[in-house]
C-alpha cells in the first residue's frame, strides 16, 4: 500500500493529509473549519437519525478526501483512513472511551474503532481515541505526543507542552505518560478579548510581524508570576488608561499574563526537560516565556514542520502497530 489519509479532526478545524505509507511523506492537504462543534450541530439541525450520525460526518470527510484528488488527479478508492481528535467524543461520529495512564508513547495497545468501507465511502477508517487521567481528558495530544517521539528514542523524564485552545501539560517517564494537565489558556484569551471590558484596550498586531516586539508580554509573564491573576488581568485597562503600553502593546501583554499564568504550574517541576510543541504564530510566544522562566532547565523546541506533522507521523506509527498496511 502506498498512501493512507491522517485526519485531525479538532473541535473547530478540520485537516486531512494523503502521505506515503513509507517515510510520512505529504503529498496533499486539505482543511477547513468543518471541525467536530459545527458538523455535530448542522447534524442536529439536518433531522437525521442517531443511527446516520457515522455517515453524515463521513460525507464531511469525503469532500475532503474529495479535493485532495482533484488536487492530484488521483482516486484515493481504498485508501485507509485515521481520525483522531473529537472525532470520537461524544460530540464526535461514534464515540469511544479513552485510555488511561499510564500510557504507552510507542501508541501499543491504544484503543480505535474500525469502520469498513462501504459503497458510500470506500476507505476502512480507523478512529483513535483519548487519554484520560482520574481528572482530566484529552483528545487528539496523545496522537501528536506518539509522532513526536522517534522509534527508539527513550523519554526519561520529560514534559511536553502543546498550546492550544485548550494547552496540554503531557509528563512522560521511561516512555510512558504518566499524567497531564489542561489548561484553558486560549479560551480564556478569547474571552477577555472579545467579550470583556479588555476587548477596546487591546488590539492584535495588524503587520503580522515575523519578529513582534515582545517586551510588554515578558512584562505580563512576569507579572502573572508573582500576582493574582484576576488582578493582575485588570491590569490591562488600567495600562490603557495611564497610557502604559498602546493596544497592540497590550495585547501582547495579555498574552504574556495567561501564557505566564499557564507556565507558572512547571516552576519546580520534575522533568528534565521541557518540550515545546506548535507551530510558529503561538511558538514565538510560549518560547519566550519558557527562556524568561525557567533559565535552568532544558527547552526544546520542535520546528514548526515536526509540530504540524506531529498528528501524521503519529498515526504513521499506530498503522504500524496496528499492521494496517501489511
Amino acid at each position: 500500500m502506498k498512501y493512507f489519509l491522517s485526519c485531525d479532526w479538532g473541535t473547530s478545524s478540520f485537516r486531512i493529509k494523503l502521505a506515503g505509507t513509507n517515510d510520512g511523506r505529504v503529498v496533499a492537504e486539505e482543511s477547513s473549519g468543518d471541525g467536530v462543534a459545527r458538523t455535530f450541530d448542522l447534524w442536529r439541525q439536518s433531522g437525521h437519525p442517531e443511527a446516520k450520525r457515522a455517515d453524515f460526518y463521513l460525507e464531511v470527510a469525503d469532500l475532503h478526501i474529495k479535493r485532495i484528488e482533484e488536487k492530484i488527479n488521483q482516486s484515493l478508492s481504498g485508501v485507509p483512513l485515521l481520525i483522531s481528535g473529537m472525532a470520537s467524543s461524544s460530540i464526535g461520529f461514534i464515540e469511544i472511551p479513552y485510555n488511561s495512564v499510564p500510557f504507552s508513547v510507542d501508541g501499543a495497545g491504544i484503543q480505535t474503532a474500525f469502520i469498513a468501507a462501504a459503497k458510500a465511502f470506500d476507505h476502512n477508517v480507523w478512529v483513535v481515541s483519548g487519554l484520560k487521567t482520574t481528572d482530566d481528558v484529552m483528545r487528539g495530544e496523545e496522537t501528536q505526543l506518539i509522532g513526536c517521539i522517534e522509534p527508539e528514542q527513550i523519554v526519561v523524564n520529560e514534559m511536553f507542552i502543546f498550546p492550544g485552545t485548550h494547552s496540554k501539560h503531557i509528563l512522560v517517564k521511561n516512555n510512558q505518560v504518566v499524567n497531564f494537565k489542561t489548561y484553558m489558556t486560549g479560551e480564556v484569551f478569547a474571552l477577555l478579548s472579545q467579550n470583556s471590558i479588555l476587548k477596546n484596550a487591546i488590539e492584535p498586531n495588524q503587520t503580522h510581524d515575523n519578529n513582534p516586539d515582545l517586551e510588554s508580554f515578558k512584562a505580563g509573564v512576569k507579572e502573572a508570576v508573582s500576582s493574582n491573576l484576576l488582578h493582575s488581568i485588570f491590569k490591562v485597562r488600567t495600562n490603557q488608561l495611564f497610557d502604559v503600553y498602546n493596544k497592540t502593546e497590550n495585547y501582547n501583554y495579555l498574552s504574556g499574563i495567561l501564557i505566564g499564568a499557564e507556565l507558572k504550574d512547571l516552576v519546580g517541576t520534575e522533568a528534565e526537560i521541557i518540550n515545546l510543541v506548535c507551530g510558529q504564530e503561538p511558538g514565538r510566544y510560549y518560547q519566550s516565556a519558557l527562556l524568561e522562566l525557567f533559565t535552568s532547565k532544558r527547552i526544546k523546541i520542535s520546528s514548526n514542520q515536526s509540530a504540524d506533522d506531529a498528528t501524521l507521523m503519529g498515526h504513521l506509527k499506530i498503522a504500524k502497530q496496528l499492521k494496517i498496511f501489511a
